[in-house]
């Protein structure tokens, strides 16, 4: 009985949406039909077909058109600046209901590598070991709190998180950025639950 009603559910989830815009697109074009102007009705539903397929077309490729651009903005909001060419190594990302998780791995140079390194590690106390660090999520209040940062140095990485409240009936900001000190790449997570 719950497997029915979750298909239904589903089922009416893509139904809907896609039932709205061809009745959006519908009204557009006959309306200005109807008063004699075809060509005005062409135009806006084509203008707002196209909106559409825009949205349909980045939500399902949002992981293809993710570039180094976006990358560095990423990066330079947790103060984490890359002087030097990289490459995307890999991509990905996962949402639900509610729930939001984007990862990236970049590949850097050496010297990017050591210069975040030594800025993680001047904010850090000294290597620990991660089970003595503070849970970021309890250190302040979910929604209201303010923003917290913890740098720490690891025996195989540096670690920079950050969490954000960002108000009632939001999700708050909760980004990890992690350097192993084994390899010449940057692990960016961001996870919005």
């Amino acid at each position: 009985m719950d497997e029915i009603v979750l298909k239904i559910i589903l089922f009416l989830a893509v139904l809907i949406p896609i039932a709205f815009c061809a009745w959006l697109i519908y009204i557009l074009y006959s309306i200005p039909k109807k008063n004699g102007q075809k060509f005005t009705g062409i135009i806006l539903s084509s203008i707002v077909g196209l909106f559409f397929i825009y949205i349909v077309f980045s939500m399902f490729f949002e992981d293809k058109l993710f570039s180094k651009k976006d990358a560095r903005n990423l990066l330079e909001k947790q103060n984490i600046i890359l002087n030097d060419d990289f490459e995307i190594s890999e991509n990905k990302s996962i949402s639900g209901i509610g729930d939001y998780y984007h990862t990236f791995i970049l590949k850097i140079s050496e010297a990017d590598k050591t210069k975040i390194m030594m800025e993680i590690g001047n904010n850090s106390n000294s290597i620990v070991d991660e089970k003595s660090i503070p849970e970021i999520t309890e250190l302040t209040d979910r929604h209201f709190g303010q923003k917290v940062i913890q740098n720490y140095e690891t025996k195989d990485k540096y670690v920079r998180k950050t969490f954000q409240p960002n108000g009632k009936d939001n999700a708050p900001t909760y980004q990890v950025v992690t350097i192993k000190k084994s390899k010449d790449e940057i692990i960016f997570e961001d996870i919005d639950e």
